[in-house]
């Protein structure tokens, strides 16, 4: 990847408004640089941003941190509690009082290299920061985990390549107790099929998941973003998502913003078009060197846009 230089401010729309016209490229310069950039995630009050930047082959992330000030982003930082080994996937709790994320860290009193496999960890609040890692064993398995979202009941819901799945790699969720986690539940058909589905925003209430899956009907590309709906106990038949979300690239990582108005996700379509002339090396850096140019990207559109409504009535609606 060609180095670049990233502003130490850049102006960009604020956490709760998008382009109501279609996906709009999300803090352009702090987020969506032209480097691998993927799943924003944002505080309660919105203030501050985190968000997973990889090496181009994917095999190897860490977290960022951006704060908000005004209507712009800080320049971002590496976490305190990233940087070494590979974290991802931040989830913080609507009370502000938990910070998930996944990694490939060791776990306590098991050596100091890092795992062949993704496991979920939390952190809880202290003070103005966060406390040690921790390790959620009870969702652990010999799979992958990834992507965790918990909804206002504590239900986690989370990817994971685990057995005992549909396809090769199924979205699972686990109830809250009040001390820990219950065993894992595949969300069963038909959200889950025969080949993917990877991540799955859980929205607040438990009644709608966008999802982001492989091999599925009515696809645009490699990952697509789905919507289904908690109907009579279970789930609607999936359907992709419009208003341009979908492209023939990939698109995964979707979230809410904190006031629910916005819908982020990650994708990496290209914008390359054929120049009219000739490029010097100097044109082709810069254009190489920009968001849209095949990494991973983060896009923000209206919610309203999408049309997400539940074909159940409010009585069938209930999470399953």
């Amino acid at each position: 990847m060609t180095p670049r230089l990233v502003p130490a401010l850049a102006a960009v729309l604020l956490p709760c408004l998008a382009s109501p016209a279609g996906p709009a490229l999300f803090a352009e310069g702090v987020v969506s640089t032209g480097f691998d950039d993927a799943h924003v995630a944002f505080t309660p009050d919105g203030r501050t941003m985190y968000f997973v930047r990889s090496t181009p082959d994917f095999a190897h992330w860490t977290v960022l941190v951006s704060r908000r000030e005004g209507r712009r982003w800080s320049a971002p930082r590496v976490a305190p509690f990233s940087g070494r080994f590979g974290d991802a996937d931040v989830f913080v709790t609507r009370d502000g009082r938990r910070l998930f994320f996944v990694s490939n860290r060791p776990l306590p009193a098991s050596g100091t290299e890092a795992r062949p496999d993704t496991e979920i960890w939390v952190m809880e609040r202290a003070g103005a920061g966060w406390g040690p890692p921790r390790h959620v064993a009870e969702l652990s398995s010999p799979g992958d985990e990834w992507f965790p979202v918990l909804t206002d009941d504590g239900t986690i819901y989370f990817g994971s390549d685990r057995p005992g799945g549909h396809g090769k790699s199924d979205l699972w969720r686990a109830r809250w107790l009040g001390d820990r986690f219950g065993p894992p539940e595949n969300l069963g058909a038909p959200v889950n099929g025969p080949d993917q589905e990877i991540e799955a925003y859980a929205f607040p209430d438990g009644r709608t998941l966008v999802f982001a899956a492989k091999g599925r009907p009515g696809g645009a590309g490699e990952y697509d973003l789905y919507a289904s709906y908690a109907c009579d106990g279970g789930w609607t038949e999936p359907e992709p998502l419009g208003a341009g979300v979908n492209s023939k690239g990939w698109e995964f990582g979707p979230r809410l913003s904190p006031d629910g108005r916005t819908l982020y996700f990650t994708s990496n379509r290209s914008t390359w078009t054929v120049p009219a002339t000739a490029l010097d090396l100097g044109a082709l850096t810069g254009r190489l060197s920009r968001p849209g140019n095949g990494l991973r990207d983060v896009y923000a559109i209206d919610v309203a846009a999408l049309g997400l409504r539940s074909p159940c009535g409010a009585a069938k609606a209930a999470a399953p």
